[in-house]
C-alpha cells in the first residue's frame, strides 16, 4: 500500500501552547506503540503563533522520522511589506516544508480570489516548499440530469484554470491537490456528507481538465478534505484515488485524531 498522508490542520487551535503539546504528546505515545509506522506520513499545521515551538518538538522522539511541519497560509509577495503577513523566508527559516494554499475558509470568508491563491501558490513553489492546493466547489448539484455543462462543473474547471495559471508543468508537478468541497463541510448551512464515490466522480474531473500549457493534473497526490472524521476517514483513505486526507476540527482533538491514525495503521 502507498503511503498516506494525513495533514492536521489546526485553524486557530488550540489556544494553548501547553494544550498544542498535549497533542502531539499524545500522537508521539500512540506511534511508539505502533510495530510498524510504515503506513502514513503526518504533517502538522499549526497556527503561526506555535509555529516555531511546534518544529521544535517535531524533531523529537517518534515524530522525528514521521511528522513535518506546516503552515495554513503564506503571504503572497516576499519583497512588499504587508502588515500582519507572514513570508515565505520566514516560513522556512522556521522549517516549514508545506503551505496550505487556498483553504476553503480563506476562499469563501476572507474573499481570496483565485488570483491571489495562485499567487500564494506561486509564492510557495518560489520559496522550494510543498504546496497543499485546496479545490472545491460550494454548491452541487445531484441530480440525474446532472450533466457535463452542469454550473458545478464549470466552476471547478474554472478555478482549476485560475488557480493554476502561469505555472510550468514541474511547478505543477510538485503540487498536492486537496478537494475539499464546501457543501460537505459540517460548518456549512445545509451540509451534506460526502462519499468516496462523489469525491472521486471530482477528482476524475480535475485530472482530466487541460491546463494551457498541455499539462494536466492527473499525475498529482489527491487527498480529501471535507469534514473529515474517525467515522469517515476509513472510507476515503481505503481507496486508491485518494493518497491521504486533510484533517481540521478532528486534528485537535488528541482522541478522535489518534483513531483516524489507527484507521489508516490498520489499512491494507
Amino acid at each position: 500500500m502507498k503511503k498516506k498522508l494525513i495533514i492536521a490542520n489546526w485553524k486557530m487551535s488550540p489556544q494553548s501552547l501547553a494544550e498544542a503539546v498535549e497533542i502531539l504528546d499524545s500522537v508521539d505515545e500512540y506511534l511508539g506503540s505502533l510495530s510498524e509506522t510504515k503506513k502514513f506520513s503526518l504533517v502538522f499545521c499549526p497556527s503561526f503563533v506555535f509555529t516555531e515551538e511546534v518544529g521544535k518538538i517535531l524533531k523529537t522522539s517518534h515524530l522525528e522520522h514521521q511528522a513535518e511541519l506546516g503552515a495554513q497560509d503564506i503571504s503572497i509577495d516576499d519583497n512588499v511589506a504587508l502588515t500582519g503577513e507572514v513570508s515565505g523566508p520566514m516560513l522556512r527559516q522556521l522549517g516549514v516544508r508545506y503551505v496550505i494554499i487556498g483553504h476553503s475558509e480563506r476562499r469563501w470568508k476572507l474573499g481570496e480570489s483565485d488570483k491571489v491563491v495562485n499567487k500564494k501558490l506561486k509564492a510557495v513553489l518560489n520559496n522550494e516548499m510543498i504546496p497543499i492546493v485546496c479545490i472545491g466547489e460550494r454548491e452541487r448539484n445531484f441530480s440525474v440530469e446532472d450533466g457535463p455543462a452542469s454550473g458545478w462543473k464549470n466552476f471547478l474547471k474554472e478555478q482549476i484554470l485560475n488557480t493554476f495559471a502561469d505555472l510550468d508543468p514541474s511547478e505543477i508537478s510538485r503540487c498536492i491537490i486537496a478537494y475539499e468541497p464546501v457543501w460537505a463541510i459540517s460548518t456549512t448551512p445545509g451540509a451534506r456528507p460526502d462519499t468516496p464515490e462523489s469525491a472521486l466522480e471530482s477528482t476524475s474531473l480535475i485530472k482530466n481538465i487541460s491546463l494551457p500549457n498541455g499539462y494536466s493534473l492527473v499525475a498529482n497526490r489527491y487527498l480529501y478534505g471535507g469534514s473529515v472524521t474517525s467515522a469517515n476517514a476509513r472510507e476515503f483513505l481505503q481507496d486508491d484515488g485518494f493518497d491521504g486526507v486533510l484533517i481540521g476540527g478532528a486534528s485537535v482533538d488528541s482522541e478522535e485524531f489518534i483513531k483516524i491514525l489507527s484507521a489508516t495503521a490498520g489499512l491494507k
